[in-house]
């Protein structure tokens, strides 16, 4: 097989050209047009919600969800080491501290972790939580699903309330989402905490080329997402602000593509069911490395599939293991370098990190994408059988 087996590639099956020809016959290409608003209603309606904002990215959507709740120059925000560095910089577009969490086996940040510095290294206090060591706000937990696998909703909901921090849920990689079990049945990724964001990237399980979405508890608060995503203009007629607004919101063009990517959603889904199904099967004996699973009482969307390689094993790097898959037609990717080791975050608190190191020293991303055939996912398990024995001891 010489053509490259794409890692996580946009699938246009559908109406997506029909769409966005019909909003440029329209003439209705930037941030107005009928698309934008059919966009926020399917998505709503999908996940369960009262309503829907659609804006420019999944950062953008946590960055408002953060100006929303009131995330101020000098606040603390616990957010995931373990994650896409877009998660986390919005701590920094509000001048606020981040501080980093380690993340459990689902890769998602650890509520154990999170109870331990709330209780140990906080106190509480008129209804506040306060970091004793500076005497900074606590104000918000922020929690990636990662790879469209579901966090531990209930036990971080449950930290939240005792503590008094909001909750904004990156679902940026887990559309589609939802528990299955608990008291949480029915509720999808985005939908459990304070706020939630959605991303619709070109890598992501759904496209508009680039782009996001951002929910909230009430629907008064979306609309108020909204304005602030519209430059906050209060005047239909004249230019007349009176918040700070941001150039957020989504274009009708990109809306257009979202509409036909949203029919096409539910069955992306199961294409990622079947395929991950059938890597699990090729790869349940395999000595050297072991796919990562979903969290029971959820149903995943599958984002993206995870091999956790045995690092007792295969010595070779990362950098080699992934550049011999390429020579190999298969592309694959390392996961992220942890944030709070980055140069931005260098001088970051970070609490008691275990788990996250591990993860990112073994875990490999592989073919991913709706479009996969069965030829194409036997190969790929293959040659990643093939290139992590070459470098096995």
């Amino acid at each position: 097989m010489k053509k490259m087996i794409p890692l996580s590639i946009p699938n246009f099956e559908g109406n997506e050209r029909k769409y966005v020809d019909d909003a440029l016959d329209q003439g209705w290409v930037s941030t107005g047009g009928a698309y934008i608003t059919t966009l926020e209603k399917n998505l709503a309606e999908f996940v369960h919600t009262h309503n829907v904002a659609a804006c420019q990215s999944g950062t953008s959507a946590l960055h408002m969800s953060m100006v929303d709740c009131g995330v101020l120059p000098g606040d603390m925000v616990i957010v995931p080491t373990l994650t896409f560095i877009a998660a986390v910089n919005p701590v920094k577009y509000q001048f606020a501290v981040p501080v980093f969490m380690d993340c459990d086996d689902s890769l998602c940040l650890d509520p154990n972790k999170l109870r331990q510095f709330c209780e140990e290294e906080c106190r509480k206090e008129d209804g506040k939580l306060i970091h004793k060591k500076t005497g900074k706000h606590v104000k918000v937990v922020v929690v990636v699903h990662v790879f469209g696998n579901m966090a531990d909703m209930e036990n971080i909901m449950d930290i939240a309330g005792e503590y008094h921090l909001q909750v904004i849920e990156d679902a940026t990689e887990a559309l589609g989402t939802r528990y299955t079990e608990g008291r949480y049945t029915g509720k999808y990724a985005g939908t459990i905490g304070d706020y939630g964001a959605y991303s619709f990237n070109g890598n992501k399980i759904i496209t508009t080329g680039g782009g996001g979405a951002v929910t909230a508890k009430t629907s008064e608060i979306v609309d108020h997402l909204r304005y602030l995503s519209t430059q906050a203009k209060d005047d239909p007629h004249y230019y007349i602000h009176n918040e700070v607004g941001f150039n957020y919101r989504m274009t009708n063009l990109q809306a257009a593509l979202g509409v036909a990517q949203m029919e096409e959603l539910e069955d992306f889904i199961e294409r990622k069911h079947k395929n991950y199904d059938l890597y699990k099967g090729l790869f349940e004996d395999f000595e050297l490395g072991k796919i990562l699973g979903f969290r029971k009482g959820t149903y995943s969307n599958q984002w993206f599939y995870s091999l956790v390689i045995d690092r007792t094993k295969v010595k070779g790097t990362m950098r080699d293991i992934i550049t011999r898959l390429e020579e190999n037609g298969v592309q694959t990717r390392a996961i992220w370098g942890l944030i709070h080791e980055q140069k931005p975050y260098s001088d970051s608190l970070a609490y008691k990190m275990e788990k996250a190191p591990y993860y990112s020293s073994c875990v490999l991303n592989f073919p991913s994408t709706t479009q996969l055939t069965e030829e194409a996912i036997v190969y790929s398990a293959d040659a990643i059988k093939d290139v992590l024995g070459e470098f096995a001891e």
